[in-house]
């Protein structure tokens, strides 16, 4: 699948930016920027989001080969990887199964365990099932603005926050009307592969992952990196180094975007 992508920056070491579930491309143009002034910085939508094109199948070997497919186009040999939740599963997946093709990973706000129960995992994050259908009801075409949009999701999302970046994923077709870049039939479908975990067991079993430097960001607010998965972290990546931003939620990079930024910095250079 040729996955669509923002370029920022023609030096220094490829960098490939990674979005999580709803997110793209645009919600990292600012990190995005201002790493470009030291690395070749790419920013990818993965498939079913953003301007990528759109398939039925969403899972973790689609979005590795998706981005194996992308550096092999651009003809990137080797990358810095960074993602973020759902996507920070896929730079891990792919980690495991290329791992020549990785200078470094950067995983920011997940941990390679499941998180099919989201209420064990995040009292502050909605659910997700519960997320995609809120937006699968809303009629958009009897929408006439983004407010109204908004507002007949704060039946089911009270988050402003959260409708906030959902919204993010709204455009207006051929026909002028209202509708959503992503795939939410085929992200509903698939949310169960979404949220499994890496081959724990096996990876363990074969001494894990090293070869390239790994680094862990959590947000100190967010409920998916828990000091009980540091070994499990340790355990598949053990050289992996692990901290958390504070006063922070899940959305790292718009919450925090300069303290993440400061963080990438010491890390990778």
């Amino acid at each position: 699948m040729k996955l669509y992508y923002r370029k920022y920056g023609d030096s220094g070491t490829p960098l490939i930016i990674v979005h999580g579930l709803y997110g793209s491309s645009d919600n990292w143009i600012t990190i995005a920027r201002d790493l470009s002034n030291d690395f070749e910085v790419f920013a990818v939508d993965q498939r079913n989001h953003g301007d990528s094109p759109k398939d039925k199948v969403h899972d973790y070997a689609a979005l590795v080969s998706d981005l194996k497919e992308f550096m092999d186009r651009e003809n990137i040999e080797k990358a810095i990887l960074l993602g973020h939740s759902m996507g920070g599963k896929t730079v891990m997946y792919f980690s495991l199964k290329y791992p020549e093709r990785v200078e470094s990973l950067v995983v920011i706000d997940i941990a390679p365990i499941a998180y099919h129960d989201l209420a064990e995992h995040s009292r502050m994050t909605a659910n997700h099932a519960k997320m995609i259908d809120a937006m699968m009801e809303v009629d958009l075409s009897k929408m006439s603005s983004r407010e109204e949009v908004s507002r007949t999701l704060a039946v089911n999302i009270g988050s402003e926050r959260i409708r906030m970046f959902l919204l993010k994923n709204l455009t207006r077709n051929k026909q002028k009307q209202f509708a959503w870049k992503i795939n939410l039939p085929a992200l509903k479908e698939n949310l169960d592969r979404i949220m499994d975990e890496l081959p724990v067991d096996d990876v363990i079993k074969n001494g894990g992952i090293s070869g390239f430097p790994v680094f862990f960001i959590g947000g100190e607010k967010s409920d998916y990196i828990q000091p009980e998965h540091h070994d499990v972290i340790k355990k598949i990546f053990p050289s992996a180094e692990i901290t958390s931003l504070p006063n922070t939620g899940h959305w790292l990079h718009a919450e925090k975007p300069e303290l993440l930024i400061k963080n990438l910095r010491y890390f990778l250079t």
